[in-house]
């Protein structure tokens, strides 16, 4: 598993294929890392920082009643926000994290708690909770590493490989 931006980058160089990026939790530290890499406008689409509820709605397409229902730290909310950053900026990828960095509780979640999506050009995605212990600045930090990793994984897995992967901590997405 690779979390680094440089590997990330290079798959989807490799592959033909860019990516777009939702951050909540993060605030465009996703972005950051994939963008500091030379030769990044190869693959990146650009970003959306969604920190508020209202802009994974109205930018996203986030279902309001999920938001009401649920709160922003979901697992459905990171999969219909990396869905609606894939669409929005037109990219084959799409990435999502939400969660709570700290200091206090969100939405009934402790600190610590993310969620991180991959959605791909064929409607699938995945979705990861992370369990993440640490102060603010380490949740976020580890949050963009599992992002990234998580991509690097759906990038480089074989299809015979991947029903096995989603296994412990991920989550399936249905096609759109």
């Amino acid at each position: 598993m690779s979390g680094d931006a440089a590997a990330v980058l290079a798959a989807l160089v490799e592959r033909g294929r860019t990516v777009a990026v939702a951050e909540s939790l993060t605030g465009g530290l996703v972005a950051a890392a994939l963008t500091a890499v030379p030769g990044a406008s190869r693959a990146v689409r650009g970003s959306v920082t969604a920190y508020a509820s209202e802009v994974k709605r109205d930018v996203l397409g986030v279902a309001g009643s999920l938001l009401a229902d649920r709160g922003a730290v979901d697992p459905e909310v990171a999969r219909q926000m990396a869905r609606g950053v894939r669409s929005v900026l037109g990219a084959d990828w799409g990435l999502a994290t939400t969660g709570v960095a700290g200091p206090t509780d969100q939405d009934g979640q402790p600190v610590g708690t993310v969620f991180v999506a991959v959605a791909g050009p064929h409607g699938g995605c995945v979705v990861r909770r992370l369990s993440l212990d640490g102060d603010r600045e380490s949740i976020r930090t580890e949050s963009v590493r599992a992002v990234l990793a998580l991509l690097h994984d759906e990038l480089t897995a074989n299809a015979g490989a991947k029903d096995t992967e989603h296994k412990g901590g991920m989550d399936v997405c249905s096609p759109e």
